[in-house]
């Protein structure tokens, strides 16, 4: 159950909706959110101009920025909210690292990882939102956001392929993933309640797969 947890995650590719639940599941049960500010990041609109050119250094600038946040809002305990719901956890630095990164600069990346993620408080559910890469884009497509236009199928194929491979190397983590394909929660209701009664089960750590029953 919700009502048992301190610290829940809810993750996705680019365009899943991820941080839009997280503020849906906040307000519900009055938890504390807190939310990636990936747009204050300088060299994201350079990194999908130039991949090859910018990886390194945005991927040590998003590491630098998820570690400070996370450890400054988790690790310091809120009076008035119990639950604490965010739309990332610091793994995700590892994985997109993976994707983008050359061998011998992830390398190095994996180095300066390992010895911060020792540090990083673990959540008590990681919820993945997986939706087929189509219907990535098109969400992409309609939130209109200038630098993420460039962002193509093989990208998105290769993140989601990284998130898979993470999920079945952390077996010490509760890990659901949630199969949404192109059904939308803000706008159907029945949708939302469905998340949240697959989230308010009851899990054991490693990979376990739920899918969306259909409206009644």
């Amino acid at each position: 159950m919700l009502s048992d947890k301190e610290f829940v995650v809810v993750e996705g590719n680019i365009g899943s909706g991820k941080t839009t639940l997280a503020n849906m599941i906040a307000k519900l049960y009055n938890a504390r959110v807190i939310l990636e500010t990936f747009e204050d990041n300088p060299f994201l609109p350079k990194f999908y101009e130039d991949r090859e050119r910018y990886a390194f250094p945005v991927e040590l600038s998003f590491l630098a920025a998820r570690y400070r946040q996370l450890k400054k809002d988790i690790q310091h305990k809120d009076l008035f909210h119990r639950l604490t719901v965010a739309d990332y956890h610091f793994l995700k630095s590892l994985i997109f690292a993976k994707e983008t990164l050359p061998a011998d600069e992830f390398k190095l990346y994996r180095q300066l990882f390992d010895i911060i993620y020792e540090m990083v408080p673990v959540p008590d559910l990681y919820i993945y939102l997986h939706r087929p890469v189509d219907v990535l884009l098109r969400f992409i497509k309609m939130r209109g956001r200038d630098y993420e236009k460039n962002i193509d199928a093989d990208y998105l194929k290769k993140i989601q392929d990284g998130y898979f491979r993470f999920f079945k190397e952390h077996p010490d983590l509760k890990i659901i993933v949630v199969d949404l394909g192109d059904k939308d929660f803000m706008k159907n209701e029945y949708v939302f309640k469905n998340i949240l009664n697959i989230m308010n089960s009851d899990y054991p750590k490693g990979l376990t797969y739920r899918y969306l029953v259909q409206n009644e």
